[in-house]
Parts: structure tokens; sequence; C-alpha cells
């Protein structure tokens, strides 16, 4: 008599092995896979074959192991931007901005910068426009610092030792000992700073969104112009940003799979 697991459509068992990748925390070694997703390596060889072709995974210089495709990276980022998805937690982000008085923000990481999500501006006439879909640095901005802070040491490393670094400001941080320095300092305080880093004049904080699962996968963050908010009276909003950060990583569910 087949098993349960023998009955599942192949699409299924494909679309299984895509969701371990995606929530990996780097490279996933084949025989890991076979032996997660309880299928024959023959048959996890042969899907992941198929995917690669397809562009939903790549596989690394070594040939054993497997991270997520650039079609699978966009095909999870286009999700997200998606109206659907973004309606419940642009109500959050609405009565944040609203409350706070200043711009506010949801972002993830993209690769090696930092996207944002969603954005509810101010209706101060000084401000700064990033549309949904945008990208920004990650070494000098309060949601890059802190998502790379958040990273698992290895793969941290790794983008680390890839970024160019480039000065945006007099404060923008262009040394690696530093940077680190800088992320282990987020890393025990659970928020991140910009502090006129990316743009002169503009102070940002950030604290991580935390999925159901407790992994973080996304920052919101408000900034506005110093003038306007000196960044000592930003972190009085601290406390506000937690709360919808709460309310946000509810929006996310299980970022693992079942």
């Amino acid at each position: 008599m087949a098993s349960k697991r023998d009955r599942v459509p192949p699409l299924l068992r494909a679309f299984g092995l895509l969701e371990r990748i995606a929530s990996a925390n780097g490279p996933v070694a084949l025989q890991e896979l076979a032996t997660a997703s309880e299928l024959p390596k023959p048959t996890v060889y042969r899907m992941l074959a198929m995917l690669e072709d397809a562009g939903l995974v790549t596989r690394e210089p070594d040939g054993r192991r497997i991270a997520a495709g650039p079609r699978l990276v966009r095909f999870a980022l286009d999700v997200q931007l998606s109206e659907a998805v973004r309606a419940p937690r642009h109500a959050i982000l609405k009565r944040l901005a609203d409350h706070l008085g200043e711009t506010v923000n949801l972002t993830m990481l993209d690769g090696s910068e930092v996207v944002y999500l969603d954005r509810v501006e101010t209706e101060w006439p000084l401000r700064m426009t990033l549309q949904p879909g945008s990208h920004v640095p990650l070494h000098c901005t309060a949601s890059g610092k802190l998502l790379l802070a958040l990273l698992p040491a290895a793969r941290r490393r790794r983008i680390v030792d890839e970024l160019a670094l480039p000065r945006f400001t007099d404060h923008t941080i262009t040394d690696r000992r530093a940077l680190d320095a800088e992320l282990a300092s987020i890393r025990r305080d659970d928020l991140s700073t910009d502090n006129e880093e990316y743009l002169a004049g503009l102070v940002c904080v950030a604290v991580p969104v935390a999925a159901s699962d407790g992994r973080n996968v996304a920052c919101v963050a408000v900034h506005a112009p110093v003038a306007r908010m000196p960044l000592d009276r930003a972190l009085t909003h601290v406390p506000a940003l937690r709360d919808a950060a709460a309310a946000l990583g509810a929006t996310f569910g299980s970022a693992r799979p079942a």
C-alpha cells in the first residue's frame, strides 16, 4: 500500500523543497534536503535539477549545496509587494505614522540591500520619498544594519565581506571592523539607528519584526529630519515601534515550512 507521502503530488513535493530552501539560513546540503523531505535521493536530485533549470534554485560552486535562485527570490518579493499582502500591514503602518507624526516604513533583506515593502509618509513638507520596491544600502541605514546584525554569523560575515561600504555622509561607517562593532551593539540592544549616515540631516530608528515562529523577517522604522526629530527624541518612539512590530509580525505567519 502506498504511504501518505507517496500520494503527495510531485508538484507539492517540489514546492516542499522550495520551502525548505527558502527558509534556511544559508545554502542547504543536498543530503540534508533528501533527509528532511523523506524522499529518495534520486527523486530529490531530479526535482532539484528541474528547479535549477527553471531558475528557482541555484547550486553552490562545489555542487553540493542549494540556495534560492533569482526567480524564486523575485517571486517572494512580488508576493510581499502585492496589494493583498500589503493591505493589513499598511493599516498598521498608518496607525503608527498617525501616532508618531512622522514617516514610517517596513523593510526586509533582499540580497545585499534593503527593500522597502511599504511606507506611510508624514504630512510634513520636508520629507524623503521612497516607493515600495525601492532599495537602500545595508551598512548605513537603520533597517539595513539591523537586518544584517540579526543574521546568522556565517551569513552575516559573507555579506559584510562582499559589501563595498561606500561613503554617503561624514557619518557613514566605511571600515569593516567598525561595522562589526556597530552590529554587535545592535544585536545587544535589539534596535538600530541611522544618525545621518545615509542622508545628511536625516535620522532613523528601526526595530525587528518577528514572524510567529520567532524568526526576524523584517524591520519597522521611523525617520525624520534631525531638525524636527533629533536622535534622542527618535529613541523615545521605540516602545511604539515594538508594538507595531508585534502586530506586523502576525501578518507574516510562520516563516518555516511545516
